[in-house]
């Protein structure tokens, strides 16, 4: 969707297996052994035509064989092959008798037909009339992931000769694919299904800083700042002219096009209203990214009323922390104390750093009271580049490689910094960090047993719904023990509640841009910075906010059932290897993983 983003350093701890087996597994019959053979070649076949087709993901896997590749991405003939591998890959799968696999493998085939069903869905000609025509907006869109892959900082490597050549025949193709945007928005004025016209002035502020610059002092000369010892001495000012040359012939005058594009022709044919009720198709859209969010088939007004009543809940929380801090004011007042008072900005870009590393020491000292196995990746934290920093959410997470040769990476946003709220930290750090993104996203990677596709898909509702579970357990960490910090991790529940209202709300309801930052102001005490970037972020990705208190509530559930079930028998740390070894999956397959394991563990006594 988006650059993913950040961090936390730990080391491998001790090694749960793959599926968690509470038990013994029995052995297989031959019946058992030849479908599962069959099952994992198809794993397996299909991994590498996704790898072949998808260059960009071999490149986040540390997979460098499709290096010098972009990615036919937008394009007809793209599309018609993810569905032609989807319909095979489906088609496969049906051959193989499921009754005949044993417990591991009929996991591994529920979650690879769900996601293959999924991805199917997404490629059919009715949704990508709605979706393949909206190419990119300020908040989804390679012309700011791109800068950041090609930037030395990220995925992309820049070892020898070849990794620079490699990185010179992807900007070639960058070029063009700036210009099939071009194509498919054309398409969509033609049909008359459009993006925003706040998303499209925020996509050409975004292409005016990048190109505000010449393109000496772009990220994408990063990598010829300092050459690696790979790259012999004669060859730095050929690599160097060269990658001069196609930034400013190529890839500049791509992003000039597509500026002058939406800024000329789009933007003044661009829809006012901000929700996909006000786009043609939006409603069955809406629709469809729900499920996929979720997971689960719920309604616009089921989550609309499920954030309601959640919102209610945890101001009840929050002033009951005003009345712990002796606030003499009301819980509106708290807010606006809390989002306005200078105790609580950090003193500079790099106190907030600081803080952060200091975070980090406090939960590495406890988090292997409860849990088991601890990613080998190790963490860096780094600030959000300028060019895309005002329009990018307070912090997020990049994955490192399953080998650890490339860590996690924490981004954090210094954006109008004394917007930024100190009372927020512990809880991003446990979301973003640790255990929430980076556990769940590298213990998986670097769990060799599982299949490629657990190992590195998922789904929304499980990856934001594990972070945002990963909050809760400040308790058992030792953090959030002073008010404002706890305060600060309910403000962040409360985000996630009061995104089912508001992105129902905009989509399913139309609802304003103002109204949904009034909503959000009221409810809580980010700022309005914050709060801002926050609505047109929903307003850009519709649906994909609803994932996080979904996912979370489900795990919540799932984990009291354990605790009532089990009784003393009830172990933390088992409970979240069950959660997490297994990839991301759909909350209906965890849902029968974890049953299965509680009946498992009360057969076992």
């Amino acid at each position: 969707m988006t650059v993913k983003a950040l961090l936390l350093a730990a080391t491998l701890f001790t090694t749960v297996p793959a599926f968690a087996a509470q038990t013994a597994p029995a052995a297989s019959t031959p019946a058992q052994t030849e479908a599962g053979a069959r099952l994992r070649r198809l794993f397996h076949e299909s991994d590498e035509g996704n790898l072949r087709r998808n260059p960009i993901t071999a490149l986040f896997r540390g997979d460098f064989r499709y290096a010098d590749r972009l990615g036919d991405y937008m394009s007809d003939a793209y599309f018609a092959a993810e569905r032609q591998a989807a319909e095979q890959d489906l088609a496969a799968l049906r051959a193989i008798d499921r009754t005949a696999l044993n417990a591991t493998d009929r996991l591994a085939y529920d979650v690879f037909q769900y996601q293959r069903r999924e991805d199917l869905a997404d490629v059919q000609p009715d949704m990508l009339a709605l979706t393949a025509v909206r190419p990119l907006n300020h908040f989804a869109g390679f012309h700011t992931f791109y800068p950041v892959l090609a930037s030395g900082r990220s995925a992309a490597p820049f070892r020898n000769v070849q990794d620079f050549d490699n990185n010179l025949a992807r900007h070639r193709q960058y070029a063009q694919l700036v210009d099939r945007a071009i194509e498919r928005f054309r398409q969509g004025l033609a049909a008359n299904v459009v993006e925003t016209k706040l998303t499209i002035r925020n996509v050409i502020d975004q292409l005016d800083t990048q190109l505000r610059d010449a393109p000496e002092a772009s990220p994408f000369l990063g990598p010829v700042q300092t050459f690696p010892e790979g790259v012999p001495e004669a060859d730095r000012a050929r690599l160097r002219a060269e990658l001069v040359a196609v930034v400013r012939d190529q890839v500049f005058p791509a992003y000039r096009r597509l500026r002058a594009f939406l800024n000329d022709e789009y933007l003044p044919r661009a829809r006012d209203g901000v929700g996909l009720s006000s786009m043609q198709g939006g409603e069955r859209l809406y629709a469809r990214l729900i499920e996929k969010n979720t997971t689960l088939p719920m309604t616009a007004d089921e989550v609309h009323n499920l954030g309601l009543s959640e919102v209610a809940r945890i101001r009840g929380e929050m002033d009951e922390i005003r009345r712990r801090t002796n606030f003499s004011g009301t819980l509106a007042q708290f807010f606006e104390y809390i989002r306005t008072d200078r105790r609580f900005e950090p003193a500079s870009r790099e106190a907030l750093r600081e803080g952060y590393y200091a975070i980090g020491r406090r939960v590495d000292a406890r988090i292997r009271e409860i849990f088991s196995t601890i990613p080998r990746s190790r963490l860096e934290i780094r600030e959000v580049e300028a060019f895309r920093e005002r329009t990018e959410a307070g912090g997020s997470y990049q994955d490192g490689t399953p080998d650890g040769s490339r860590p996690g990476v924490f981004y954090y946003n210094a954006y109008d910094l004394p917007s930024r709220r100190t009372s927020g930290m512990e809880t991003l750090y446990l979301h973003e960090g640790s255990p929430g993104h980076h556990f769940q996203i590298m213990l998986a990677a670097e769990n060799e047993q599982l299949p490629a596709f657990m190992r590195f898909g998922g789904n929304t509702a499980f990856v934001e719904g594990w972070a945002l579970y990963a909050e809760t357990l400040w308790d058992e960490l030792g953090v959030e023990t002073d008010p404002y910090q706890r305060f600060g991790g309910l403000n962040d529940e409360m985000l996630r509640a009061m995104r089912l209202v508001v992105d129902s709300g905009i989509h399913a309801k139309n609802w304003t841009r103002d109204q949904a930052i009034r909503y959000m102001l009221d409810n809580s005490g980010m700022s309005r910075t914050e709060v801002v970037a926050e609505v047109e972020r929903y307003i850009a990705i519709p649906g994909q906010a609803l994932a996080y208190k979904i996912g979370q509530l489900t795990i919540l559930r799932l984990r009291a059932e354990a605790e009532r079930a089990l009784g003393r028998r009830f172990d933390l740390r088992d409970f979240h290897a069950q959660v997490l070894m297994t990839g991301a999956l759909p909350m209906p397959v965890l849902e029968s993983k974890i049953r299965d394991w509680i009946a498992a563990r009360q057969r076992a006594g």
